[in-house]
């Protein structure tokens, strides 16, 4: 028996393979968006993947301002900011939050989805969103990605 086909692979910072790849969020829901794009740039698809290591991919989400929510999540929905000043809460409506920047949104919504660690931190850079369908990374080739495909 060939004993080496058994043997775990674990990923370091030098074995790593990183790619580019672009999401549409055009009628795409939110939450649903969200939860993928984390899986895509935590590396969670990856056959390789490390839980202590950045294995993902470089994610570009484009069309943010393009993105639904299903019922009356717009307007009943509440997220929490605080000032660090005492009484400094801010409720605000998903909305409110889309209507002054639409990035900030998918923003908050993936940022929610990664590990609260100095790791979480690093893999949340490995994500660019833009509204509109430009970016300015057409350098680094990435790939066109529709998320209906994955699971």
């Amino acid at each position: 028996m060939d004993t080496l086909s058994y043997k775990t692979i674990s990923l370091n910072k030098a074995t790593v393979n990183k790619e580019w790849i672009i999401v549409d969020a055009t009628g795409q829901s939110l939450g649903r968006l969200a939860s993928k794009v984390a899986k895509l740039i935590r590396g969670k698809y990856k056959p390789g993947f490390t839980p202590h290591v950045d294995c993902g991919d470089n994610v570009i989400v484009v069309n943010a301002e393009k993105i639904n929510m299903t019922g009356k999540k717009w307007t009943d929905r509440q997220l929490f900011r605080h000032t660090g000043y005492p009484g400094g809460q801010i409720r605000e409506t998903p909305e409110d939050i889309f209507n002054r920047n639409p990035v900030k949104l998918v923003e908050k919504s993936v940022k929610g989805m990664l590990p609260r660690t100095r790791l979480g931190r690093a893999i949340f850079k490995n994500l660019y969103i833009y509204t509109g369908t430009e970016h300015g990374h057409e350098a680094q080739k990435p790939k066109e990605l529709n998320l209906n495909t994955i699971k």
